[in-house]
Parts: structure tokens; sequence; C-alpha cells
């Protein structure tokens, strides 16, 4: 039961990081509880039905299915995520200004929430598959018993760090909150990008030109609870390869870079006022 409470509590905290983080960031948009909810709803049913044809997915492409899979749901989240960051970039000033001065669901932001309602939906369904999958391949070998008391011990403990996660970032004054939440979606991104880059490589698509540059798993296992968490939160990765380490830092680079040029300065030439003859 405690090694299958510990995989779904691994498998449920990703997810949940990555839902809290959205909700967070979609914090006074109107109705995001429902946009949210759906992405989580189409995760699941998506998880339960990639695990309906899991064979058929391992297979595929010279036995790199899987791989190849993890990699296309990674990359399109990070997409769903860098829309989303952009868009906060240009528009999150009049945002904070708005929930300051309404106190109310603002009516801006459709636009990003489906980006977010796609990323919340990829994020599920990548984390469900793998743990409806570990679930069905255990059932064969353990009591059921077992396996639903762990499922809902691990998944309990997944959900209630994000959530505990989730009421620490309300607390943050909103002239910080947009700034703080925009960095947590910057770090996150990167690190899916980079994760993308490992499921290529194990795939022969994408050369690992080292690996790995170095080794912090004595310091600090990827596999613990605080390791986990910065796993999801800035993508640490124990053993990272150097392709990894050049993904995740170009990743930051873009969106660093793109979001300074939105926000540059613009010079604007004065006015020449005309004299009365």
């Amino acid at each position: 039961m405690l090694g299958t409470a510990v995989i779904v509590f691994r498998e449920t905290l990703e997810a949940a990081l990555i839902v809290t983080i959205v909700l967070a960031a979609t914090r006074g948009l109107a109705r995001r509880g429902a946009w949210i909810g759906g992405g989580v709803a189409l995760g699941v049913a998506g998880a339960i039905g990639v695990a309906a044809i899991a064979d058929v997915i391992t297979q595929g492409f010279a036995g790199m299915g899987q791989e190849l899979f993890n990699a296309a749901v990674l990359t399109a989240a990070v997409v769903m995520l860098s829309w989303h960051h952009l868009w906060m970039t240009q528009h999150g000033r009049a945002l904070a200004g708005e929930l300051r001065a309404l106190g109310d669901s603002v009516r801006s932001g459709g636009k990003t929430i489906v980006a977010l309602f796609a990323a919340v939906a990829l994020a599920v369904l990548r984390e469900g598959s793998e743990t409806v999958l570990f679930l069905a391949g255990l059932a064969t070998a353990a009591p059921a018993r077992e396996i639903v008391t762990g499922f809902l011990v691990g998944a309990a403990g997944g959900v209630a760090t994000g959530f505990l996660l989730y009421r620490g970032l309300v607390r943050i004054p909103m002239r910080h909150f947009f700034r703080v939440t925009g960095w947590m979606i910057v770090a996150l991104t990167a690190g899916l990008a980079a994760q993308a880059a490992r499921f290529l490589e194990q795939a022969d698509l994408l050369p690992p030109l080292r690996a790995p540059v170095w080794d912090s798993s004595a310091l600090l296992s990827e596999g613990s609870i605080p390791g986990q968490l910065l796993h999801v939160l800035i993508g640490y990765t124990a053993q990272p390869s150097a392709m990894q380490l050049i993904v995740y830092a170009a990743t930051l680079a873009f969106l660093i870079g793109a979001a300074w040029l939105i926000n540059r300065p613009r010079y604007i030439a004065p006015r020449t006022q005309s004299r009365a003859a």
C-alpha cells in the first residue's frame, strides 16, 4: 500500500501543482473554476482513454510511442503556458488594476483562459495516464483493497499539497501577485520543455550531448517530496543532460526576452503645435 501511495502521490502532486499555479494565475478571471475544472475532467477522461490503448501507443513508432506521446503532450503544454505568460505580460497591469478597482470577476482574459484550460487538461492527461497504467499493472499482483487505499492516500496527499500552495499564493498582495505567478509560469514552462527534451532523447530524436552533466541525487533526490516540488516548480532534475539544460535555458531566454520586448519603453515623439497666424 505504501509503495502505491508514494507513486500516486508523486503523479498527483505534479498535476495538482500545475493546476494550482494556473488557478492562482487566473485569479479574478470570470468562470475560471468552470474552465479549469473542465480541463481537469477532460484530462482524467483522456487518461482513461490513453490507458485503454496503452499497448498501441507503446508499440508505435518502433517501440518509442510512449516517449513521443509524452513529448508531444509536454510540448503542447509549453506552447499553451507560453501564450498565457506573454498575454499576461501585455495585459497583467490592466488586469490587476481592474481587480483592485472592482473587487469582482474580471471580464477580460477570455482568450488566455482557453490556453490554460488546454494546459491543465494536458497536465492531468499525462500524469493521469501514467497513474492509471501503474495501477492497472499493479492490479495483477496486489489485493484490490491495498491498491484502492494507496490510491486514495496518495491522491489526497497530492491534492492537499497543491491546496496549501494555492492558499499561500492568494495571500500575496495584489501589487506583487501577477509578477510572482508570472515567474512561476516561466519556471514551470521551462521545466516542462526540459522534460519534453528528455523524452525526445529517449526516442533518439535528440542527442543528449552529455549525460549526466552532474548528479545531485545525494544532496536532493528527485523522488523525495522537496525534490518533486522543485521538479514541478522550477524544473529540478538530479541528473540532467546537456540537451535538457540547453532547452531549459533557451525557453527561459525566449520567455524573458519576449516579455521584455512587449514591455520595453517606446519613444513617442512630442507633438508640435502649429502657431496661429
